[in-house]
């Protein structure tokens, strides 16, 4: 029997209780033998709750006791949680996370951790909930060279993007509905600027190049500027507007970005909608290849979980191998990369923009005289930027097409 410890009992915590005891033939038969958790680390103690018995308030009593293998860290944050893992992986006992925020800050020392110690440090659920990108890069799709992975990888966001689309709403009324439905949170920062899928493209970026990508270099933008009449040229044009979390070689350097994108409708990104995520790979034989979920919420991330756990439990005593080093990958400056532009502005600009930026197409909608889309050829961003300059204060959004 391998005795397993959950550390936080909060959501997807107590979810991970539930897929092993709920699934417990189906998660043992795959493991190769029975799972049992023993130990519920938490600093609340939870009456009435059927495994309030296996809930204890001191870490020690987890790390110091050797009949626990695998450790499940659901805490969040990267205080008490990166303090934890770090001692259990120094125990010799494997770790399955769905912390993105760890992840992404000390993947490399933990991963090396766990080699020397023969344990392992596993985080499918840390990206795209329940959806198996993570395995797919680490096992499925080491014959390819990846080239490129681009990604909704926020299901608050994309729920917003989808209702402004659908409705003709604006951002300030669909952040409302998101927070009523429990989709954001009241400080919804982390999600609508970006920060969420940052750290997850991070952490894709690093499994995809094998060497470090820093999140904090990436350059990240979110969505509170989108308004509900860039919807409008988007559908006249025959695009949508999403979240992308993107990262590309261009000339053996990584572009990683989040930042508002224009989509064609036949891109398969455009048809992710809802709370949903949606992660395009493109291998260098393979070409594209798409994998599509729920990306958050309790189960399916304990799903994730818990899939981990059954890799760790079949490789007890055997690291499996993570080619994520600590050297850090150079990244493209994003104002030097090349694409083409939607640029909304007052009427009054058009000349001017025009004549500054030709060969683009002009979009202006009949009820909106006042203003109209420019849709640039491709050029370098910080060439855009500057040929803007003097119609700044005219110039109403700009977002990139992908």
């Amino acid at each position: 029997m391998i005795k397993v410890a959950v550390l936080g009992y909060g959501t997807v915590g107590s979810g991970v209780v539930e897929v092993i005891e709920q699934n417990k033939e189906q998660v043992n038969k795959k493991a190769g033998d029975c799972l049992e958790v023993k130990y519920i680390l938490d600093l609340r103690d939870f009456p009435g709750d059927p495994y309030e018995n296996k809930v204890v308030h001191d870490f020690n009593v987890i790390v110091d006791d050797p009949e626990v293998q695998i450790v499940c860290e659901t805490m969040g944050g990267t205080g008490a949680a990166y303090k934890f893992t770090k001692a259990c992986l120094e125990a010799g006992k494997s770790v399955c996370t769905s912390n993105k925020a760890l992840v992404a800050e000390y993947g490399p020392e933990l991963l090396k951790i766990a080699e020397e110690k023969n344990c392992n440090y596993l985080f499918e659920a840390s990206v795209g909930g329940g959806i198996p990108i993570i395995r797919t890069l680490n096992s499925c799709l080491t014959a390819e060279k990846i080239e490129a992975i681009v990604g909704i990888l926020n299901g608050t966001t994309n729920y917003m993007l989808s209702k402004m689309e659908k409705e003709g709403a604006e951002y300030a009324d669909v952040l409302k509905k998101a927070q009523e439905k429990g989709y954001a949170e009241a400080d919804p920062t982390a999600d609508v600027e970006g920060q969420d899928a940052c750290r997850k493209i991070a952490i894709l970026s690093s499994l995809m190049t094998g060497k470090n990508v820093n999140y904090e270099k990436i350059y990240t933008q979110g969505i509170t500027r989108i308004s509900a009449m860039d919807f409008e040229y988007a559908k006249a044009a025959g695009k949508s507007i999403k979240l992308l979390a993107t990262s590309k070689l261009e000339d053996d350097k990584l572009l990683a970005m989040v930042a508002p994108a224009m989509i064609d409708k036949e891109n398969p990104l455009s048809m992710i909608n809802g709370v949903f995520n949606g992660v395009l790979v493109t291998g260098n034989m393979l070409g594209d290849s798409m994998y599509y979920g729920k990306g958050a919420g309790k189960l399916p991330t304990a799903s994730a979980v818990v899939g981990d756990v059954v890799e760790c439990a079949k490789h007890l005593g055997k690291n499996i191998k993570c080619h994520w080093d600590a050297d850090e990958v150079e990244l493209v400056d994003v104002k030097k990369s090349r694409r083409a532009f939607y640029v909304r502005a007052q009427a009054s600009a058009m000349n001017e923009i025009k004549k500054a930026i030709p060969n683009g197409e002009v979009v202006q909608l009949a009820d909106y005289s006042d203003e109209f889309a420019y849709f640039t050829p491709v050029m370098v961003e910080e060439e855009l930027d500057r040929k803007l300059e003097a119609v700044h204060r005219q110039v109403l959004s700009v977002i990139r097409l992908a």
